[in-house]
């Protein structure tokens, strides 16, 4: 990722610190392994924005370099000028990480004091009043060359990755809503309010283009060697691994004829009752390849397992609250038949008969990778649509990698998260769904920031 270095100066503070902190910001940039560009620093008269002229002449340099750079970092080495930064950067277009240097004990004097404490204040006073969205995080001011720039630094690059992406993207969903799960409904007029355009595909067209493949079509035998590949295919007879090589290809296809972030599938009843598999293993491999896909036409799941992915830039997946761990409240286990990313498991999974489809026509349903959630710290999200608006909500946890009984079928993890029955109330009387959307990591902060700040979601608190 690339950002734009931005240093704000005022005239009766002393500029002979913007020289330094030019370096020091460039090069912590370096350190945490981005890229950044820079104006000259005879652009201005110190190398840093004081007046509404300067700041013109920083934004005639942004729009020259447009597309080169993912966010703005806004450095105050001392007060900093407001109305140079409004002019500068209320069409940057991308989000701003505002950073205020620290004032040092023994370098209080008049010479050396830089109140960027104080200015970190006016700079966000005012961008609040222009309506220019823009990213503080803790601590208030903060050096350049210390651990906690760094992390502020990588939560700024999540927080880009997450708002950049997530402004546009196209979702493809292929099949209609099973009418059995009215829980998985969404307005795409909503969604497209927010950006989020739906591209819808019939199943028909999908079992038409499958059947025009043939066994021994290379896409084909690569994606049956993928597969193979991929996890535990021994069980699997021959036929079912090629008609789930054929469907990989198609979905493969749609994805690039349409250009599509994500995908939404109908999963179930025609899958079985035509081509004799169960897609979750495809859903699974696509995950892994970071192409978003979920189950059960669950568009909002792929909504939020497309940010929990930009945020963490690892697979997320979507699941049900599925089960009690005994008698602990605060203990859930989270499963879903096996389209989770073999990369959130503790090891390479085993493609089964989908033992849900097979109590009443063995051999239908080969395609569930079954096996169990490795244990890590987790992010867990949902969304809904109503009333014209998109409402979120946004916990924390982590998988404990307890024991699941080798009876229990599918792929699942139990979860520790804390306050779980109040969230668990709040959630069904919210009218928020059956399934969650889940990610590696801690990146409730990274998201909040994106949704509230930039992109304009609802939230509703836990």
């Amino acid at each position: 990722m690339t950002f734009a270095l931005y240093f704000g100066n005022r005239g009766f503070f002393p500029e002979s610190l913007i020289g330094t902190a030019r370096d020091e910001v460039a090069d912590a940039v370096a350190a945490a392994g981005y890229d950044y560009i820079i104006p000259d620093a005879d652009m201005t008269r110190y190398g840093a924005v004081e007046t509404r002229d300067e700041g013109y002449r920083y934004a005639e340099w942004l729009e020259s370099h447009r597309g080169e750079f993912d966010g703005v970092i806004l450095s105050l080495p001392n007060f900093g000028d407001e109305n140079g930064a409004v002019a500068a950067l209320r069409d940057a277009g991308v989000p701003i990480l505002v950073q205020a240097y620290p004032d040092e004990i023994g370098k209080m004097d008049f010479e050396h004091r830089r109140d960027s404490y104080c200015g970190k204040f006016s700079i966000e006073d005012v961008f609040n009043q222009y309506g220019i969205p823009y990213t503080v995080l803790a601590p208030h001011v903060v050096h350049p060359s210390s651990p906690e720039f760094r992390q502020n630094l990588a939560d700024f690059a999540a927080i880009c990755r997450v708002v950049n992406k997530m402004r546009r993207f196209t979702i493809g969903c292929i099949g209609a809503r099973t009418s059995k799960f009215k829980t998985v409904r969404f307005d795409e007029i909503t969604l497209q309010k927010y950006g989020i355009t739906v591209e819808t595909f019939d199943l028909s067209d999908l079992f038409w283009r499958v059947g025009q493949l043939s066994d021994s079509d290379p896409d084909v035998m690569c994606k049956r060697v993928r597969l193979t590949e991929y996890t535990d295919f021994s069980l699997v007879p021959d036929d079912k691994l090629t008609t789930l090589a054929k469907v990989g290809v198609i979905l493969d296809r749609y994805i690039s004829e349409f250009r599509l972030d994500c995908i939404a599938l109908r999963c179930w009843e025609e899958m079985q009752t035509v081509l004799g598999v169960a897609p979750c293993v495809l859903l699974s491999e696509l995950n892994d390849r970071g192409i978003v896909a979920s189950c059960e036409i669950d568009l909002c799941s792929a909504i939020n397992m497309y940010s929990l992915m930009l945020a963490s830039e690892q697979p997320a997946a979507c699941v049900d609250w599925n089960n009690n761990y005994g008698d602990d409240p605060d203990k859930v286990i989270l499963f879903h038949c096996g389209p989770i990313a073999q990369s959130l498991m503790e090891k390479k999974g085993i493609v089964t008969d989908h033992k849900m489809f097979a109590k009443a026509n063995p051999g239908c349903g080969w395609g569930s990778n079954e096996g169990r959630i490795a244990a890590f710290p987790m992010t867990f999200s949902n969304c809904k649509t109503e009333n014209g608006r998109l409402t979120f909500y946004i916990g924390e946890g982590r998988f404990t990698g307890e024991p699941i009984e080798d009876g229990f079928f599918g792929c699942g993890g139990v979860a520790h998260i804390e306050n779980l029955q109040h969230i668990l109330i709040k959630l069904g009387r919210s009218g928020f769904r059956h399934h969650t959307a889940i990610g590696r990591g801690h990146t409730a902060l990274i998201l909040r920031e994106a949704f509230t700040y930039y992109l304009g979601y609802d939230i509703m608190e836990l």
